[in-house]
Parts: structure tokens; C-alpha cells; sequence
């Protein structure tokens, strides 16, 4: 014997988005590259800044899911930077890339933040430094291959 049910009605909807979108609660990161010649001795707004790409030319865009241990911009900028040395991965697994110089002190990170606000930060020999938005950029680091002057 079969007995007749009710069910609620349902719709089922895809949503397309790029593979690397973040997810709504991540910070996501660019690093630009300090290529003038006293980049270590710290930034400063006239130096020229170059954006850090992928081996193919494409934009380095680093990802980061807030948290426990990321709950602010600069926890955030302090995981770019162990990204950027190559001591970690960020959280969609993208690791810095053997063909650019480690993130020093001089570059400069653009952080945007879950709520879409966005801060640029300067490496400094102590941590970061918040700065107005560089308007000196050159291009991008793969395609000139920022190497240390070190």
C-alpha cells in the first residue's frame, strides 16, 4: 500500500564563481615589490613598486580565511609576509613563487579585508606600517623578476 505525501516545493540554483574567488570572510593580499635601489632601507611614497605575479604573468593574489588566527589586517600581512618568505602556503594553497625575491623590508601589501575596505601596509624591520595608497606602480614583478640587491 502507498500513501500519498506532500513535499514542499524546492528550487535549486548554481551560482558560478571564478575558482579563485574568496570566500565572503577572507582577506586577500597583493604584495607590491620595492624595486627602487634603497628598497631596504624601508619605503618611502616616490619609490617605484612593481606587483608580484605567478611564473605565468598573472596577477599574485593571496588568499586568507579569517580566523582564529587571522582576525585583523595585520594578522593578515603577517601571513603574507611567512607566504611571502616561503615558510607557508595561503589558504588555498598557492605558495610564493622561486623566480621572485622574498617579501623584505620596503614592499608594500595591499590588504582587502571581508567588508571589501582595503589598507596597504609597509614592511618594516618591526612589523607594518599603514600608508597612503602607492601611486608608483611599474608594472609587475614577473615580468621584470624583482631578484635581492642584497
Amino acid at each position: 500500500m502507498t500513501t500519498a505525501v506532500t513535499r514542499p516545493l524546492t528550487a535549486t540554483a548554481r551560482i558560478d564563481t571564478p575558482d579563485n574567488a574568496p570566500a565572503p570572510h577572507a582577506y586577500t593580499a597583493t604584495v607590491y615589490m620595492n624595486t627602487h635601489l634603497d628598497n631596504f632601507d624601508g619605503y618611502q611614497p616616490h619609490h617605484p613598486l612593481a606587483a608580484a605575479t605567478r611564473t605565468d604573468g598573472s596577477p599574485l593574489r593571496l588568499v586568507l580565511h579569517t580566523s582564529d588566527r587571522i582576525r585583523s589586517h595585520r594578522e593578515a600581512a603577517r601571513a603574507v609576509f611567512s607566504v611571502g618568505n616561503r615558510q607557508r602556503a595561503d589558504d588555498n594553497g598557492q605558495t610564493w613563487p622561486g623566480d621572485i625575491r622574498s617579501v623584505s623590508v620596503g614592499d608594500v601589501i595591499k590588504i582587502t579585508g571581508p567588508g571589501h575596505w582595503i589598507i596597504h601596509l609597509s614592511v618594516d624591520s618591526f612589523g607594518f606600517l599603514a600608508v597612503a595608497e602607492p601611486t608608483h606602480l611599474t608594472g609587475l614583478a614577473g615580468k621584470t623578476r624583482v631578484t635581492s640587491r642584497r
